[in-house]
């Protein structure tokens, strides 16, 4: 089953619609590569699918386990390289609830998030630095 259909409206952005929902996302080229910056980045949403794939994954063991995560967010932050132009790092900043995690709990939530699907999809060269704030 196909998952989207992406189209170029020009000038730099494309329209991508999820097709099992519907919603759409609009991407934009950066400031920095020629774009306007309107909008998520190709590159801003391959970071940002990382985020959310680890706190996915980390609300499935959560549940699984009855920890309580509701209220996590996570900062993300994209580092580019010149020669050639890729993202040579993604920094994953978790501020976490604050709740009385015992270590068993922040080792499983921490090993659900390092093994997510889309961390072990990127390439090695890739660096992901994942901190975790309780």
């Amino acid at each position: 089953m196909k998952t989207s259909k992406i189209a170029y409206l020009g000038n730099l952005r494309t329209e991508a619609v999820h097709l099992q929902s519907g919603i759409k996302i609009i991407t934009d080229a950066p400031t920095d590569n020629n774009g306007k910056g309107e909008a998520f980045s190709p590159t801003d949403l391959m970071s940002t699918s990382l985020g959310s794939c680890m706190l996915t994954i980390m609300g499935i063991v959560a549940q699984r386990h009855e920890i309580n995560i509701e209220g996590t967010t996570i900062d993300i932050t994209k580092i580019m390289e010149a020669n050639p132009r890729r993202v040579s790092e993604i920094i994953v900043e978790f501020q976490m609830p604050k709740n009385n995690y015992s270590e068993k709990d922040k080792q499983l939530l921490e090993n659900a998030a390092k093994t997510c699907p889309v961390a072990q999809s990127l390439k090695v060269e890739l660096k992901q630095t994942v901190i975790f704030n309780y």
